[in-house]
C-alpha cells in the first residue's frame, strides 16, 4: 500500500507499543494513552498543573441586540479561577443562536482582540445552528517570545525565573484556558454539552489538539494548518524545524526540553505527532490542510492522520478513510472518525474551512 510504505519511510516511533515492549491492546489502550501523554508532556508540551477546585464565570456584558440581525444572543462573560499565587481571570465571548435552545458549540481559540475575529464568520456559524465561543489568546498569557511570562498565567507560574526542562509552555497555557472555558460552557443550558468542539488555526492549532488530547470532555479536536508541533509528522518533513522555532524566539511555546530536539527531529524524538492525534482517539478529529502552506506541511499533516487511525481501528473505530494516495486540492474525507481536507491556498483559517468543520460536526451528530 503506498500510504503505508510512505508512512515506513518516516521511521516513526511504534504508536502501539507500550513502554516495556509488550503491544497494545485494547484493553490497554487507556495505560499506553497515558504513556503518550506522559511523553507529549516531557518531551513537547510541558506538564500542565491540576485543574482548578472551581471556575466561576459571570457575564459582565449583554450584546447589541440588533447585531447580527438579531438572530445571535451575545455575552461578555469573565472566567475566573484560583492559581497557586492568585486569582486569574479571562473573558469569554459567547455567541447563542436564537434559532437552537440547545445548540452544538465550537470554542475557537482566536488571534485577535477584535471579536468577532477576522477568522471567524459569525452569522454562518450561528445560522448553521451552532453556538459558538471566543476566547483570545493573548488574554491568557502575551505571544511576545523569547521566554517572556511577565504577565496573565505565565506570571502566575513562572515570572522570570527559567523554566524547569518540561515545565509547560503557552501552548499548554492557552490549551489550560480553553479547558476552563469549558468548565464554564458546561453550566449553561443553551447548550449541547454532549456537542463541543475546540477549534483552532496555526499555533493555535496546535494548541486545540493539545487540549482535547488531554480534556476528553471534548466531543471533537479541530486543527487548521497547524504544522510541525500541531498535526503535522515531524519526521523528515520539509516543513518548519524546531530551529525554525528558536530563530524567531517562538520555543516558549512549547517546553524547554524541545529544544534538545533541533537538527534530531529525524532520528532520536521519542514521539511524533501521530501520538498527539491518537490520544484523542476514539472521539472525533479533524485536521484541515492548505495545498500552498508549505511551512505545515500538507503530506506530512495527512500522513500523521492515517498513522493516527491504528489506535482508532484497535478500539473498534474507522480513523481517516481515504484512497491509497496522497489527496489533491478540494478533497474533504468526511467518512471515519478523523476527517480531513485539502483546500487550495495558504496559510489561513477560511470560510471554505468553517463549512468543512460545520458539515462534518453536523453529520457525526445525526450519526449518533
Amino acid at each position: 500500500m503506498m500510504l503505508q510504505q510512505e508512512i515506513s519511510k518516516r521511521e516513526l516511533p511504534p504508536l502501539l507499543s507500550m513502554n516495556d515492549g509488550n503491544t497494545c491492546t485494547a484493553d490497554l489502550w487507556r495505560e499506553r494513552r497515558a504513556e503518550i501523554i506522559d511523553s507529549l508532556q516531557q518531551h513537547i508540551y510541558g506538564c500542565t498543573p491540576e485543574p482548578p477546585k472551581k471556575v466561576i464565570g459571570e457575564i459582565v456584558e449583554q450584546g447589541d441586540k440588533k447585531a447580527f440581525a438579531g438572530k445571535v444572543n451575545q455575552q461578555r462573560i469573565d472566567i475566573k479561577f484560583e492559581t497557586p499565587n492568585g486569582e486569574f481571570l479571562f473573558p469569554l465571548y459567547l455567541f447563542l443562536p436564537r434559532n437552537n435552545p440547545c445548540a452544538p458549540l465550537f470554542l475557537h481559540i482566536v488571534f485577535r482582540p477584535d471579536i468577532p475575529d477576522k477568522y471567524c464568520p459569525i452569522e454562518e456559524i450561528t445560522d448553521n445552528g451552532f453556538a459558538l465561543a471566543l476566547i483570545y489568546y493573548k488574554d491568557i498569557v502575551n505571544d511576545n517570545l523569547n521566554g517572556d511570562y511577565s504577565d496573565g498565567l505565565g506570571k502566575l507560574y513562572i515570572g522570570k525565573r527559567q523554566r524547569h526542562p518540561d515545565e509547560w509552555g503557552k501552548i499548554g497555557m492557552w490549551a489550560y484556558a480553553a479547558s476552563r472555558a469549558l468548565d464554564y460552557i458546561l453550566t449553561r443550558d443553551e447548550i449541547d454539552h454532549k456537542h463541543i468542539a475546540v477549534l483552532g488555526h496555526s499555533r493555535l492549532g496546535k494548541t486545540a489538539l493539545w487540549c482535547a488530547a488531554q480534556d476528553e470532555r471534548f466531543f471533537m479536536a479541530i486543527s487548521n494548518n497547524s504544522g510541525i508541533g500541531g498535526a503535522a509528522i515531524a519526521k523528515h518533513s520539509t516543513g518548519e524545524r524546531i530551529s525554525d522555532f528558536i530563530r524567531v524566539g517562538s520555543w516558549d511555546w512549547f517546553c524547554e526540553r524541545f529544544k534538545a530536539y533541533t537538527g534530531y527531529e529525524d532520528s532520536s524524538m521519542p514521539y511524533d505527532q501521530h501520538f498527539l492525534l491518537a490520544a484523542i482517539a476514539p472521539r472525533y478529529l479533524y485536521v484541515g490542510s492548505a495545498e500552498s502552506d508549505g511551512g505545515a506541511d500538507p503530506k506530512s499533516e495527512f500522513l500523521s492522520c492515517v498513522a493516527a487511525s491504528q489506535a482508532y481501528k484497535l478500539l473498534g473505530y474507522q480513523g481517516l478513510v481515504t484512497p491509497d494516495e496522497y489527496p489533491i486540492a478540494d478533497t474533504n474525507l468526511h467518512q471515519g472518525q478523523i476527517g480531513y481536507h485539502m483546500r487550495t491556498g495558504y496559510h489561513y483559517l477560511s470560510r471554505y474551512d468553517w463549512l468543512q468543520y460545520m458539515e462534518f460536526m453536523r453529520k457525526k451528530i445525526n450519526d449518533e
